[in-house]
């Protein structure tokens, strides 16, 4: 939402002051908390406009938790699900999302270890490891 000129707003504040300042103030109602805080604005006319929303966003990203973590770079495509399918001509492909938050390239190779219902892939980062991997899933 766009502020109009008419509109003065706080500063509000983040990360661990926020949390500190939630603690000292748990006393308090979330909505005058959240005004504590500095989450509001003040109309021409003198009403206040208190931004719930806004205040539970900066308590969570303080304690560490991500809140845009599924969505996708640029707005477009599908998220990641961590869930793949075997195709019809039987093979399993890992998407892109997978590889590039890994900070996988073109080229890197794994070792694949077959368990019961499970696969292990493990990067190979040089020949010598590969052959390591190799004679352990001989034996």
């Amino acid at each position: 939402m766009a502020k109009t000129e008419t509109e003065r707003s706080n500063t509000p504040i983040t990360g661990k002051e926020l949390l500190k300042k939630v603690k000292e103030l748990s006393h308090l109602s979330r909505k005058e908390t959240a005004i504590a805080c500095g989450y509001y604005t003040t109309t021409k006319d003198n009403k206040m406009r208190v931004y719930l929303t806004k205040f539970y966003d900066a308590v969570l990203e303080a304690k560490g938790i991500p809140l845009d973590e599924d969505k996708s770079k640029d707005g477009r495509g599908r998220s990641a699900t961590y869930r793949a399918c075997v195709h019809k001509n039987g093979q399993l492909v890992i998407g892109a999302n997978y590889t590039e938050e890994m900070g996988l390239k073109a080229g890197d190779e794994f070792s694949i270890r077959l368990g019961h219902k499970h696969i292990h892939l493990r990067q190979v980062t040089s020949e010598s490891e590969a052959e390591t991997n190799n004679t352990e899933e001989e034996e």
